[in-house]
């Protein structure tokens, strides 16, 4: 009896064979397939965030606090150029009124027989005072802290000694120029524009900043 050859089946791939490793299932062309990051942790999928209309980036909305943030910063230069020009005006009114207070008593002082610079340094005190009881809270809104206060002191300590000293300096020069009252006059319009310039830079600057 003859032996028997069997031919190889052409369908052999179709035979059952043993179990190979799991492949991953491609999905469908257009079709995201299932996000498996994290699955072997247990941890949720992870989820993209709201993009913010900016060339597809992720993150916060455009109108997050960043950039409320920026708007307020904007709002609060704009404020602080309006405040620029209302301290100086406040300040330049003040500056007014204490400077008749001043020359007032300058004038008082040197008729009542005072010399020129004593007579500068009585009439300098009560001016200055007027202008710190008003620049203090109608210019600047100060809180009336002590470093404010011990600052203007100070400041005004300096100017004090720079306006005293200025009009002295130039007061004789200018008596025998053109006498009395134009030396008053003029010798104060001086010392009280430097001061008042070194006092208005100082406080908005530094001290009221």
């Amino acid at each position: 009896m003859d032996a028997v050859t069997s031919a190889p089946d052409p369908a052999g791939s179709n035979l059952p064979e043993g179990p190979s490793a799991p492949e991953r299932a491609t999905p469908p062309e257009g079709r995201p397939g299932p996000d498996v990051r994290g699955a072997s942790t247990g941890s949720a999928p992870f989820e993209a965030g709201p993009t913010d209309g900016r060339a597809g980036r992720r993150g916060p909305l455009a109108d997050g606090p960043g950039d409320a943030a920026s708007a307020s910063a904007v709002q609060g230069e704009a404020a602080e150029r309006l405040g620029l020009r209302t301290q100086l005006v406040r300040f330049v009114l003040t500056g007014g009124l204490s400077a008749i207070v001043d020359y007032g008593l300058l004038v008082a002082g040197m008729a009542l027989g005072l010399s020129h610079a004593p007579a500068k340094a009585i009439s300098w005190v009560f001016g200055t005072l007027t202008a710190y009881l008003i620049n203090s809270k109608w210019t600047f809104q100060s809180d009336g802290n002590r470093r404010t206060l011990a600052a203007v002191v100070v400041l005004y300590l300096l100017t004090f000694g720079l306006q005293v000293g200025t009009f002295t300096l130039i007061y004789p020069f200018l008596e025998s120029w053109w006498g009395v009252a134009a030396a008053q006059f003029v010798g104060f319009v001086i010392a009280q524009g430097l001061a008042t310039t070194v006092n208005f830079i100082v406080q908005r600057a530094v001290i009221f900043k």
